[in-house]
């Protein structure tokens, strides 16, 4: 018996991801992704683009419903921190479907494509990403400062906002 809890006892603790990483991995920040003018970036150029500003990041897709309803406590985000950067990554496999999403939905911010989709791709292995919407959080320095939330509303965003 006392085996049998000892072998579930590991089994939890591998499995379960601990980490909360303050640094994007190499391989995440050379995941390849496009803007809407289809113009190819890293992940890290598109980073280097809002250095020194705080940058809320929002994984989403324009077929993801949760998404959509996160989409209004997003937006109060904005309004409270306009001078944060946000920067929508998007997992649609169909980039047509991803341009009329963010028209349809009028979402303001700063917009690029993860053609993989969800399932593959280094800076999504990174996220661990296996529900969407998903947010990060990176203050001025490029430290991430909130590795995971499933939820615009969680008061962690407006926590760590406020605080770095």
């Amino acid at each position: 018996m006392v085996k049998k809890i000892a072998i579930v006892l590991f089994f939890i603790m591998t499995s379960c991801n601990f980490e909360k990483p303050t640094q994007f991995s190499t391989e995440a920040l050379q995941d390849t992704l496009y803007d809407v003018s289809h113009k190819k970036y890293s992940f890290q150029q598109v980073l280097e683009q809002y250095k020194g500003k705080k940058i809320v990041i929002d994984v989403w897709a324009s077929w993801c419903r949760d998404c959509v309803r996160g989409l209004p406590q997003l937006k109060e985000l904005q309004r409270k921190f306009p001078e944060v950067t946000y920067l929508f990554l998007s997992v649609d496999t169909n980039v047509n479907s991803w341009k009329r999403g963010i028209q349809h939905y009028q979402i303001k911010g700063e917009h690029y494509n993860l053609p993989k989709g969800m399932k593959k791709g280094a800076l999504v292995d990174f996220l661990n990403v296996s529900w969407i919407p998903r947010y990060v959080v990176i203050d001025e320095n490029g430290k991430i400062t909130l590795f995971k939330a499933t939820k615009a509303s969680d008061k962690n965003i407006e926590k760590v906002l406020k605080n770095s």
